[in-house]
């Protein structure tokens, strides 16, 4: 039996966007439970879809009049509402079997990282420290049928430096309300470009270091300061930004 819902890193790069938020599911459609929203404590409603064989543990073994720890994808399809997909249930008390609890003795439903964690890892696409504006991009794993699904982008507050720009970072983020919100970050390092291994590609002359806005326009110190909302919104509605 695993000891916590979120799996360790196994790669310095490995990107993902998964926590865990306390509260009671509401199915939008009693007869169907696969759309709905999940009621917090802090009195937020925050939109969830339930993905895969949750479905099964939902209808059998838990009581959605109650409220519990769900592990979730977070995705921000607009810009003032966040979108969850449920993955899991963190409930060790309720779910353990007759054999996990032989080997488990602590079945606490509580994380040592506390409610509404999150552990995000991606490029850095937008950040603007003045505002606490944070646009990350984050990678999907390849599906079975050896399709890669398009990479989709998180909105964030927070501050991070304008040199983590276009740089990996792992963070731990906590929900509020609807905001996701840096708790601590830890840059990684940047990123590897096309045609490279390991360094730069061959045949292309070194470039001068300029800082882009998130949708690649022109160096920050050239740009009038009137463009941040713009940047802001150009980095959240690229391809990739709508996919859940």
């Amino acid at each position: 039996m695993r000891h916590h819902p979120i799996s360790p890193v196994t790669e310095p790069m490995q990107y993902r966007a998964i926590g865990v938020v306390r509260g009671r599911y509401c199915p939008d459609d009693p007869g169907e439970l696969t759309r709905g929203h999940i009621s917090t404590e802090d009195g937020s409603q925050l939109e969830a879809v339930v993905l895969g064989r949750v479905l099964t543990l939902m209808r059998r073994h838990i009581d959605l009049d109650a409220p519990h720890l769900w592990v979730t994808y977070p995705r921000c399809r607009t810009a003032d509402q966040l979108h969850l997909q449920i993955v899991g249930i963190w409930e060790p008390s309720t779910l353990t079997t007759d054999e996990d609890s032989e080997e488990v003795t602590d079945t606490s439903d509580t994380l040592p990282e506390g409610d509404n964690y999150f552990s995000i890892r991606g490029e850095v696409l937008f950040t603007r420290p003045e505002t606490g504006d944070v646009v990350l991009k984050v990678r999907q794993k390849r599906r079975a049928d050896g399709q890669r699904p398009l990479p989709f982008k998180l909105q964030l507050k927070g501050t991070l430096p304008m040199d983590h720009l276009r740089q990996f970072v792992a963070l731990d983020v906590r929900r509020h309300g609807q905001e996701l919100q840096i708790e601590q970050h830890e840059l990684v390092g940047p990123l590897p470009r096309r045609g490279e291994r390991g360094g730069r590609a061959r045949n292309k002359p070194a470039r001068a270091p300029q800082r882009h806005d998130a949708a690649g326009g022109q160096p920050e110190q050239n740009r009038p300061a009137s463009r941040p909302l713009r940047a802001l919104r150009s980095a959240l509605s690229r391809p990739g930004s709508q996919r859940g």
